[in-house]
């Protein structure tokens, strides 16, 4: 007898239980071929994850909401300690970050190789900029822009920067699905 430790997710990625969990996805999910998503993890609608992220909901859990994308390369856990990683709708994770314990609202967004540690929060269209390193317990109000490490408030957004977040989480939901259609038929 085999014991089955992980599934193949839809678009090629894989699934792992942890503990008898397994994560669970919703409709028009994309988990690109190299990422990992394990234990307790749910996934909205239309969400992608991208490749050779690891999500990894071992000792609390993750969540992300609908239209979110996870880019490649990025790392989403949890704090033993008993934060949840929790990831509205419609949010955008750049390239190779790191997002620990944190939650963040929908609309936020967080820039390429950025990192949030346990205890962050980032209101709804909050921006993490890219590379910044957002310390334990900071809180990024909606519409605000932080940069630097550590990361601190460097300015509000204006309505053209908040039209590009929307433009680039829709590019990704859309490329979520060509890739999602192309790669289920191959390997079907």
């Amino acid at each position: 007898m085999t014991t089955e430790y992980h599934r193949r997710a839809p678009g090629g990625g894989k699934l792992y239980s942890f503990e008898g969990v397994w994560p669970k996805l919703a409709e028009g999910v994309f988990i690109a071929p190299g990422a990992r998503i394990i234990g307790n993890v749910e996934i909205g609608a239309g969400s992608s994850v991208w490749f050779n992220c690891v999500l990894r909901g071992d000792v609390e859990k993750i969540r992300l909401g609908k239209g979110t994308n996870i880019q490649d390369n990025t790392v989403v856990h949890v704090d033993s300690g008993g934060t949840s990683t929790l990831i509205g709708d419609n949010v955008l994770i750049g390239h190779s970050c790191m997002i620990h314990g944190t939650f963040i609202e929908d609309n936020g967004f967080v820039g390429l190789g950025a990192v949030t540690m346990d205890g962050c929060y980032i209101e709804r269209e909050g921006m993490v900029a890219a590379g910044a390193l957002l310390s334990p317990g900071k809180r990024v109000q909606s519409r605000e822009l932080w940069v630097g490490r550590p990361a601190k408030k460097m300015r509000d957004l204006t309505e053209e920067a908040l039209k590009n977040m929307r433009a680039g989480v829709e590019g990704y939901q859309q490329l979520a699905v060509k890739y999602l259609q192309e790669y289920d038929a191959d390997l079907q």
